[in-house]
């Protein structure tokens, strides 16, 4: 090994030189002091927990992402954290375990196996805001004012879409075409990437009707025109899927209403988070940047694995990402 390389760094993790440094603390500082603002407590979890508590219930998307050790003293498996929303999740459901609503924040280092997207970094500033033991839609409007807010904080302020799902709407489309088991996984697949050719071919032993309606949903998303189209497209085939369409038009609407000038938009595809949110998903996109620079959801009941089932929806976003901006 030369000199040159024993300087280097693996690929997708970076070091934050004085003055970016200094910059990232007094925005950490600035943003932690909004959301005690709004109410919530701040929360330092451990950088490192053992797997069972830290991955239960999550789905494969964070598991991958995690990189694991065996613990020396115990034997078990420990995990670095790639997502703190999960340890917060527990915070609330087992070391708190208060009654009513909690409102938690968090900020911290996280270590990924491999980067989320091409340009993403693999050891990512999360912070973020979580809202447990409140199921109702002003708590999901709560947090996406808060992140909204967030930005407005960070100076980013110009050219921002919201962009707004519901996993309610591929769950009712998929369970109405009647898909088994290994079939929706690969039809799940295909609708992540938006790929009508795949789609058709793996949903070609399905009845023409059930495929017409999967298909479908790839073209929805865009404006307010999108809730209309989807209300046509389920009003007899996937019924169940109307009150998340709905839910969907209430949330726009009440966000509106302190930010007429938001660009809010729709894709009633979105299957972030699929098998860990359950029900209203978001994401705050930029012009000229390529990945989302917040997003969260409404994520339900993943307490329960922790002895008590909370209602909880909540937001993150990564501070070295609204710094480049």
């Amino acid at each position: 090994m030369t000199s040159v390389d024993r300087w280097q760094l693996p690929d997708g993790i970076e070091e934050v030189l004085p003055a970016r440094a200094a910059t990232v603390e007094r925005l950490r500082r600035r943003l932690l002091d909004l959301y005690r603002s709004w109410g919530y407590q701040l929360v330092i979890p451990p950088l490192m927990e053992f797997t069972d508590s830290l991955l239960t219930g999550l789905g494969q998307d964070l598991d991958l992402l995690t990189f694991k050790m065996t613990d020396q003293l115990t034997g078990r498996t420990l995990g670095v954290r790639a997502d703190i929303t999960p340890q917060v999740a527990r915070i609330d459901a087992h070391s708190l375990a208060q009654q009513g609503v909690s409102r938690l924040c968090y900020a911290g280092s996280t270590l990924h196996t491999r980067p989320k997207t091409l340009m993403a970094s693999r050891s990512p500033i999360q912070l973020g805001a979580e809202l447990y033991g409140d199921d109702s839609p002003a708590a999901d409007v709560e947090v996406i004012r808060l992140l909204l807010e967030t930005l407005h904080c960070a100076g980013v302020e110009h050219d921002v879409t919201l962009d707004l799902g519901h996993v309610g709407i591929p769950e009712a489309v998929l369970d109405a075409a009647g898909l088994d088991g290994e079939l929706e996984a690969v039809v799940f697949d295909a609708l992540q990437r938006k790929s009508v050719p795949d789609l058709t071919e793996a949903l070609a032993s399905v009845p023409a009707a059930a495929a017409d309606l999967v298909i479908g949903l790839v073209d929805l998303h865009g404006d307010d025109s999108v809730l209309t189209r989807a209300r046509e497209l389920f009003a007899e085939s996937a019924p169940q899927a109307l009150a998340a369409v709905d839910a969907l038009q209430d949330l726009a609407t009440d966000i509106r209403h302190d930010q007429p000038d938001l660009n809010i938009y729709f894709d009633l595809a979105e299957l972030r988070g699929y098998h860990y949110h359950t029900g209203i998903v978001f994401a705050a996109y930029v012009a000229g940047h390529g990945q989302a620079l917040a997003n969260g959801g409404r994520y339900n009941d993943v307490g329960a694995v922790f002895g008590r089932a909370r209602p909880a929806t909540g937001f993150a976003t990564d501070l070295k990402a609204l710094i480049d901006l």
